[in-house]
């Protein structure tokens, strides 16, 4: 269906926040294809949620081809494509929790935060923060790190009963090891290409222990005991 941009700002470090006008609802860790133009490029883009509110559904998505530069172009009053939710989320988990992120692994956390009702969140960025207004208003503790700092340097997985996270797969696959042995869980988001959004095409197919599985029907939420990074 086609909506109207509400804003779309350059937040830092490659990537834009815009927000849509709308009646939405999904469940933590979904996303939605977006789409802004008409043949060309032929597939749209799916973006992890970062929020929805009374006004409308918001997405952080940074800018890395075509199809983004053109979304990053877009003023309020334009017009996009939104199709969605798709995509097997985060499960809600009780217990003490950490929410970890890099780069553009930190868009999804956001509305995770606001979903549990009570969470320390860790953030790992190449140059500067950003968003940390909205993810200190959903938290206990927010923690950030930058440069050759990495976010997996300093989080101690034992004081964590599960572990939510979201970005580079080095990050992910980190923190799997840091949690083998322990009575930690984690359940891992992954960013694998995807081009339909429905599994119908394969691209996005992933390795588990129970055989290939399609990251974008069947995740991009996986146990982390059950996927092969």
């Amino acid at each position: 269906m086609e909506y109207k941009v509400i804003e779309n700002t350059y937040v830092g470090e490659g990537m834009y926040y815009i927000k849509v006008a709308g009646n939405f609802s999904a469940k933590m860790g979904q996303f939605y294809m977006l789409r802004a133009w008409d043949k060309y490029p032929l597939l749209s883009r799916p973006i992890s949620i970062y929020d929805i509110d009374d006004e409308g559904i918001s997405f952080l998505y940074k800018v890395v081809g075509e199809g983004t530069t053109i979304i990053s172009k877009l003023k309020s009053g334009d017009n996009i494509k939104l199709e969605g939710p798709y995509g097997n989320g985060y499960q809600k988990v009780d217990g003490k929790i950490a929410l970890v992120g890099g780069g553009i692994g930190i868009a999804p956390l956001y509305m995770v935060a606001k979903e549990l009702d009570d969470c320390d969140i860790y953030l790992g960025f190449r140059e500067e923060p950003i968003m940390l207004k909205d993810y200190e208003k959903v938290c206990s503790n927010l923690y950030t790190t930058t440069g050759n700092t990495f976010i997996t340097d300093i989080i101690d997985v034992d004081k964590y009963d599960y572990i939510l996270t979201c970005g580079p797969t080095p990050m992910m696959k980190k923190l799997m090891k840091m949690v083998e042995g322990k009575k930690t869980r984690i359940q891992v988001s992954l960013e694998n290409h995807m081009a339909c959004g429905v599994g119908a095409c394969l691209v996005c197919t992933c390795k588990t222990h129970s055989g290939n599985k399609k990251t974008c029907k069947d995740g991009p939420v996986f146990w982390g005991e059950d996927v092969i990074l």
